[in-house]
């Protein structure tokens, strides 16, 4: 009689199922997290991510091909410029880290660059844990090239793959993030720092994890490094950027997460999100998962316009952004929205009907002093 199955193995056979047969899981890495925790009421988001669906090809198969992702010229730009700075085993990128933060080693002369190669994600992320132990008590400087992590997102784990971590001579552990944008002047676009120091957050959180695991727990810092090329050139430059903001709200989002497996758990029996199916049946599927849709989706979420069409159809609110959103109470609807104003709905001591009612009236006011 074969073992009983246990909670985590049943979750993943389900995951695979919600899929699709056959149907390879794409990997939740830390760009997806960071989007995921700014939207953390999206339950159609967190079991997509957490099956390892690709949602391009959803998209695609939905009728609504998603216009977001990176160029391929960008991608082979940022991959050439990556190995640039990794040169050497990692001599200019070790000195980068001495020079922004941590002046007071000694400079990393011989530095350790460990084999972090293994079977499978569960492999290699028990490989790095196990780098980053020996690391830490060398006394010197340590680069982990790809490392990979683990972090628990909402009862299941993601595997993580940050640029590189280095462990320092003290054993304080700092996350290295490469990006292909420039920094011109000493310094880069905000946007563009935002989203990486969003992205980097959500690896240290991961570091956090396998540090919590080891006696003493060594200090990841706060402070992430961010490499970018200088000016308009090739030759690589850094900026320490300070990451604790974007750690905490991140934590607080992840943590308001519903658990995946209660998401699972009422889908209707045979669910899948496969995109060889009839596109019938796969809009059923995807609408049988609540999103919240928001106009910010649509720089971080490949089903954007396919969420943004159905919002639109059932009037929502939330077509015109949280702020709107916020100001606007239990009034979830637009048709909500325009009976309060017209004094049709609504209690009139709630303050957004009384504030919508006001502005209605003071319109009406406008448009009659203009017709004079």
């Amino acid at each position: 009689m074969p073992p009983p199955r246990t909670r985590g193995t049943a979750l993943r056979h389900r995951l695979a199922e919600l899929r699709g047969p056959d149907v390879p899981a794409k990997a939740l890495d830390a760009r997806a997290l960071a989007a995921l925790a700014a939207n953390p009421g999206c339950r159609r988001r967190a079991i997509l991510d957490s099956a390892g669906v690709n949602k391009a090809a959803l998209a695609s198969a939905l009728g609504s091909p998603s216009a977001y992702g990176q160029s391929q010229f960008a991608f082979m730009r940022g991959n050439a410029f990556e190995a640039r700075v990794k040169a050497d085993g990692g001599t200019e990128l070790l000195r980068l880290v001495h020079e922004k933060l941590d002046r007071s080693a000694e400079p990393p002369a011989q530095a350790r660059v460990p084999e972090l190669s293994a079977t499978g994600p569960e492999g290699r992320a028990a490989r790095t844990a196990l780098a980053l132990r020996e690391a830490t008590g060398s006394g010197g400087w340590t680069l982990l090239d790809h490392p990979m992590l683990a972090l628990d997102v909402a009862g299941s784990p993601a595997f993580l793959e940050p640029d590189a971590v280095v462990v320092h001579p003290d054993g304080s552990w700092t996350v290295v993030e490469i990006k292909s944008f420039p920094m011109l002047d000493g310094s880069a676009d905000p946007a563009k720092v935002g989203a990486a120091a969003r992205q980097a957050a959500v690896y240290v959180l991961a570091l956090e994890e396998v540090a919590a695991r080891l006696d003493p727990a060594p200090k990841v810092r706060h402070q992430i490094l961010l490499v970018c090329p200088k000016d308009f050139s090739n030759l690589p430059t850094a900026s320490a950027v300070d990451v604790r903001k974007q750690r905490a709200v991140t934590s607080r989002q992840l943590a308001r997460l519903t658990r995946i497996q209660d998401i699972a758990d009422t889908l209707p029996e045979g669910t899948c999100f496969s995109p060889d199916l009839p596109a019938e049946q796969l809009t059923d599927a995807v609408e049988s998962v609540p999103a919240t849709y928001a106009p910010e989706c649509l720089s971080a979420c490949e089903l954007a316009f396919h969420c943004r069409a159905r919002s639109r159809e059932a009037g929502a609110v939330t077509t015109l952004g949280r702020p709107v959103r916020a100001e606007l109470g239990g009034l979830a609807s637009v048709e909500d929205v325009l009976a309060a104003a017209r004094g049709e709905a609504g209690d009139p001591e709630d303050p957004a009907v009384a504030a919508l009612r006001r502005a209605a009236a003071l319109r009406a006011e406008a448009l009659e002093a203009a017709c004079r």
